[in-house]
């Protein structure tokens, strides 16, 4: 009995994730709350359900990514980049490969809001419209997001319930990792992005340079990738480990700014920009999938998908790359590999293989299904708006017409690369 009584909350939790996106993070505490309240997850067990490091890796670096924006250099990597390319259509596919770099190492919605005002800017000088160029930022951010631990939360929620480090995103036991899959993934798609920019020979007009305000940040940001890597080779570490250094690099740079400034502004101005209702909704996750847990729903999803796969591993592979790009073209990834990754770890007990295949399988569906809409990402979402802002509206044809092909293009690569890695 109480498993239905746990699928049929978990049901609704969802129903209402969806229906009232603003209010997300209530309505996942909410749930959080009536199965603490329930008896469902035991109260000495709710604290444990939450993932520390994860938390605090996404808070870490949400800091750091703010005072990297607030110091400029973003901007000016980008006018460098530009001052490189021979005419419009080059100018866009380097900022969309820009953008995917810095989105490997950066929140996706960070890295749009730094290189969209270049492509207003490219886009006023050339008289052109900029909604392809914001586009493309967008769905490059958003693919590259998959490539290394500290890209996307949903890479950092894989890190955490696998119990992956930053160098097992470029090399997992002793076969080429995420980073690489990923990267064949967007040369292929660059390819589309390519053909459908074809008619844009326009020269770069430049002008202007930006001036970096402080390099601190940039030293920051090296310094998170480069400890997250030696921590990596760590043995026996904490298990919140990473989140600390990304919450202490944080707190290093914002403690000197503030000493700099003899003011306590910028400590403020910094937890302005942490997405606050993010870390609170997967703090609520955290327990309501550790009370479906406690009551059987994970191992009867589990049952229910090997059965329909037919005992087919490569089904089952195929049901959870696909069905994770449909869905997360919709609904919001972040909440969805949270509730997947215990159902895929259960398969793969199921079926006795090793789980990687279904793990990785399922951060490429989710991570990149979301290009496929204008409502599927964050990142998306963002783009939009800042276009809307200035004037232009994006119909979704408008949008499909670059995503569509884009991320069928990634995804079919990674598909393909995934299964013959790990099958």
């Amino acid at each position: 009995m109480m498993m239905y009584v746990a699928l049929g909350l978990f049901a609704l939790t969802y129903v209402l994730l969806l229906a009232l996106p603003k209010a997300r993070a209530y309505v996942a505490l909410g749930s959080a709350a009536l199965f603490a309240a329930l008896g469902i997850v035991p109260v000495g067990k709710i604290i444990p359900a939450i993932d520390w490091n994860v938390l605090l890796m996404i808070a870490g670096t949400m800091g750091t990514v703010s005072l990297f924006i607030g110091s400029k250099m973003p901007s000016r990597l980008a006018e460098l980049l530009l001052s490189r390319v021979p005419n419009v259509k080059w100018a866009i596919v380097a900022l969309a490969l820009f953008a995917g770099i810095v989105s490997a190492f950066v929140d996706n919605v960070a890295t749009v809001l730094m290189l969209a005002p270049v492509a207003l800017a490219i886009a006023e000088k050339q008289r052109i419209s900029p909604v392809p160029a914001v586009i493309a930022i967008a769905v490059s951010s958003n693919l590259q997001g998959a490539a290394t631990l500290v890209g996307d939360t949903t890479s950092i929620l894989l890190g955490g319930y696998a119990g992956m480090n930053f160098a097992d995103f470029f090399v997992f036991h002793g076969k080429m990792g995420m980073f690489f899959v990923v990267q064949f993934g967007a040369l292929a798609a660059t390819a589309v992005l390519c053909v459908y920019l074809r008619n844009l020979t326009q020269k770069v007009v430049r002008e202007g340079r930006t001036e970096v305000e402080d390099r601190f940040p940039t030293f920051l940001m090296l310094a998170t990738v480069a400890l997250l890597i030696a921590a990596s080779f760590l043995p026996e570490k904490p298990a919140v480990t990473n989140g600390l250094i990304c919450t202490g690099l944080f707190l290093l740079g914002v403690t000197r700014q503030c000493v700099r400034e003899k003011s306590g502004r910028p400590l403020f101005a910094a937890l302005r920009q942490l997405d606050c209702q993010t870390l609170l909704l997967l703090a609520g996750l955290f327990v309501v999938i550790a009370g479906v847990r406690e009551a059987g729903v994970i191992d009867a999803i589990a049952q229910l998908i090997a059965g329909v796969g037919g005992g087919s591993v490569f089904a089952v592979y195929s049901l959870i790359v696909w069905g994770s790009v449909i869905l997360s073209a919709f609904i919001d990834n972040i909440p969805y590999v949270a509730a997947m990754l215990p159902v895929a770890a259960n398969i793969a007990q199921i079926m006795g293989v090793e789980p990687y295949l279904l793990y990785f399988g399922l951060l490429t569906g989710a991570t990149l299904g979301g290009n496929l809409t204008p409502i599927g990402a964050s990142a998306n979402i963002t783009g939009i708006g800042i276009l809307r802002k200035k004037g232009y509206a994006v119909k979704t044809g408008d949008f499909v017409k670059i995503g569509v092909p884009f991320t069928l293009c990634a995804v079919t690569v990674g598909y393909v690369l995934l299964w013959l890695l790990w099958a």
